[in-house]
């Protein structure tokens, strides 16, 4: 059938798309919608189970690691829509492991101490070794790189 579009505007408060079309053949007029159909975004769990994608997960999670922090709420979601931006580029299936990386990337500059405190839960730390192993490489990455003055060992 062959048909020409005759309006076409906004539909459900921009989640589609309202057409009037008219039918070449016959004349008549007749509506249809397209909506855009969104691809499940989903977390693949160490134990293989699969579950939906939730922001709210990681703005907990950091809630938790930035308690008595100055960090604001507005902060913590801004950067869990960091992560899941970065996230869906990988596709539409993610590792937990993935996510929690994510997640500690964006800490390592964001706050210190809510990194730590994140990654002991993350990465499981059962002693202050583990805690002086994670301060070493983050001050590694972070500290700048001093330059030696001529002549000097």
């Amino acid at each position: 059938m062959d048909d020409r579009v005759v309006d076409s505007r906004s539909a459900d408060e921009g989640a589609a798309i309202r057409r009037r079309r008219e039918c070449l053949a016959c004349g008549r007029r007749f509506t249809t919608y397209e909506r855009l159909e969104e691809v499940p975004f989903v977390v693949v769990k160490r134990s293989g189970q699969r579950e939906p994608f939730e922001r709210s997960k990681i703005v907990a999670g950091v809630t938790a690691a930035a308690k008595n922090r100055p960090v604001s709420v507005a902060e913590m979601q801004e950067l869990a829509a960091e992560v899941e931006e970065g996230l869906r580029l990988v596709g539409h299936e993610v590792s937990s492991d993935q996510v929690g990386l994510a997640v500690l990337d964006r800490l390592r500059s964001f706050d210190e101490v809510t990194y730590l405190r994140f990654a002991s839960v993350y990465k499981g730390f059962s002693d202050a070794l583990d805690f002086e192993r994670e301060v070493g490489l983050l001050t590694k990455d972070t500290e700048p790189k001093r330059v030696r003055a001529p002549g000097s060992h």
